[in-house]
């Protein structure tokens, strides 16, 4: 379900593998579609056209095709229409971005109100008593630093006091002339979202509660020369996932967006460019957030004019195997140059949707299996940072990180 930055990069990296009979790209464009099945040359994709916010439509097309999986690569909020057409359709469920959040409508920096993943949660046991399996957050963030979650609770830690997810990178897009301009690699709708809304953090004995945007600011060294970046909370799904599965004392997600991203962000919510709510222009009904988003450069498309790297990674603290302190950061850097020579897609959304694919490729072999609504967290570690390696683009660990 998509066919945009990410649903394109997977189709690119899924072309390559041979665990799957039949891929069928799905988009309310199905020109996207068409486009992205067109440049695989490869007759087990095929392009359709459905309504991503009609669970009716989802569920037909599940049925015309014999759909056993549906991996959804469309902003998080058609997940619910997503995530109830796949069950009506008889198929298990991939996302890599859960059911969208609400703010408590009086303390909405100190309480939480509907957290992110709690309509789907809510449903958990329907899917488990069908059988069924619905792997929610697995992209790369949240998704590979949910994995390095369990991993780092199986190998390499005795006790945790902190799961603290940092993503950060040194990307660049510059126009036609070398300078540099403003062109979000991600979904900008996405990103509007994660970032205004108020950050989670879960403590334990304290569970989840909410703080101010762009809080608790952090300058964190990130590996393989992206060097020191500010990192500050934003809301993500990690901080959802990870205590259900994995005993830590704390956890975190801290984003590296910059000053100038984050006075835009300002600005934006400022003027009520940030709302979701379709207000009426000359007789036109439309969402401000929709048209930020389409006045911007597809991030799809950036790619060309996109340099740098991108470094997705999770940083745990507490003692070590040996019951020693001990402070690691997991991590899996992706450098524009190398994706766009072998893939033809940018960075970001390379790293994003390369790990549906891994995770699908699991579950087609029979590696990870499971029943009801899960994270990545549910499942053994080990085989997909294998796969990830197999696929041509390793992790990394680092000891000791530092931040200031």
């Amino acid at each position: 379900m998509g066919a945009g930055g990410v649903g394109s990069a997977f189709t690119a990296i899924a072309a390559r593998r041979d665990f799957f009979e039949l891929c069928v790209v799905a988009d309310y464009d199905e020109a996207r579609s068409e486009k992205a099945v067109a440049a695989l040359a490869d007759d087990r994709f095929v392009a359709a056209q459905v309504d991503a916010s009609d669970a009716g439509l989802v569920e037909a097309l599940a049925h015309e095709h014999g759909v056993t999986h549906v991996m959804n690569a469309v902003d998080p909020v058609f997940d619910m229409p997503i995530f109830d057409g796949a069950f009506a359709g008889g198929a298990d469920y991939l996302d890599m971005a859960m059911s969208l959040s609400r703010p408590h409508p009086s303390t909405p920096y100190e309480e939480c109100g509907v957290k992110l993943g709690d309509e789907q949660f809510a449903k958990a046991a329907e899917w488990e008593q069908a059988g069924r399996l619905a792997l929610v957050g697995i992209g790369v963030e949240p998704g590979l630093s949910d994995v390095f979650a369990r991993y780092a609770a199986d190998h390499l830690f005795s006790e945790i006091d902190e799961l603290g997810t940092r993503d950060g990178a040194n990307l660049v897009v510059t126009d036609d002339d070398g300078n540099e301009i403003f062109a979000p690699s991600f979904s900008m709708w996405t990103t509007i979202e994660e970032c205004l809304n108020p950050p989670v953090i879960w403590e334990q004995g304290r569970g989840w509660f909410t703080t101010a945007p762009f809080s608790e600011p952090e300058t964190f060294d990130f590996p393989e020369g992206i060097g020191p970046v500010e990192c500050v909370n934003v809301e993500h799904e990690e901080v959802l996932l990870m205590p259900r599965w994995v005993d830590c004392r704390r956890a975190t997600f801290k984003y590296g967006l910059g000053d100038e991203f984050i006075n835009i962000l300002k600005a934006l919510h400022a003027l009520g460019l940030d709302r979701t709510e379709k207000v009426r222009v000359k007789g036109v009904e439309v969402s401000p957030r929709d048209v930020v988003a389409a006045v911007l450069p597809d991030p799809a498309s950036v790619g060309e004019q996109m340099r740098g790297k991108t470094c997705a990674g999770l940083w745990v603290t507490g003692k070590g195997k040996d019951g020693l302190p001990r402070s690691t950061y997991l991590f899996h850097v992706v450098d524009n140059e190398w994706t766009m020579r072998e893939y033809g897609h940018q960075c970001v959304v390379w790293q994003t949707a390369v790990n549906p694919v891994i995770a699908l490729e699991l579950i087609a072999t029979g590696e990870w299996s499971g029943a009801g609504v899960l994270g990545p967290e549910a499942f053994d570690a080990v085989p997909f940072l294998d796969l990830l390696t197999d696929y041509g683009s390793p992790w990394g660990q680092r000891e000791d990180q530092p931040a200031t």
